[in-house]
């Protein structure tokens, strides 16, 4: 099988790196989910690692600018922090990369919660348990945490 014109053992570095680049100029990737599409594309694993290793050293890869790409955007579409924390260690990012994105961003998530329920529900608060719960779980479902709710949904002072 090894030896047949077209297999795997023909590709060298530099195509692996050439696909790594295109696929980088589109958008950022984690180094694992980059690492999972050029192995889903048939490229030879053994030749993966150490193209990845140099992009991360010339920093044209990086989990953390990754990150905060990731968070910006996430928080941009009304997702809260609980859900971006986990897509993005789903992703294989770093759990400390992950806690300084998030804590980075600059987002108000209490603010980002409630620009969220207005948007959903209308300005008026909740008026009783049965509406609450379903803002509440309309809110944990984007992603928010029992703080944020409770700060958005909690009676007006």
């Amino acid at each position: 099988m090894s030896g047949e014109s077209g297999d795997n053992q023909d590709l060298t570095a530099a195509d692996v790196r050439r696909t790594a680049m295109n696929l980088l100029a589109r958008r950022e990737y984690a180094r694992r989910e980059l690492a999972a599409r050029l192995a889903s594309r048939g490229l030879p694993g053994d030749l993966i690692d150490p193209v990845m290793d140099e992009l991360t050293r010339e920093n044209l890869l990086s989990d953390e600018r990754f990150a905060d790409a990731f968070v910006s955007a996430r928080a941009g579409r009304g997702q809260g922090p609980v859900r971006i924390r986990i897509e993005l260690e789903q992703k294989g990012v770093d759990p400390g990369i992950v806690e300084r994105a998030l804590a980075d961003a600059g987002v108000d998530w209490g603010d980002l919660a409630e620009q969220v329920r207005r948007k959903r529900f209308g300005p008026g608060r909740p008026g009783n348990f049965k509406e609450r719960a379903r803002q509440a779980r309309f809110l944990q479902y984007r992603g928010f945490a029992a703080e944020h709710l409770g700060r958005v949904l909690g009676h007006e002072d």
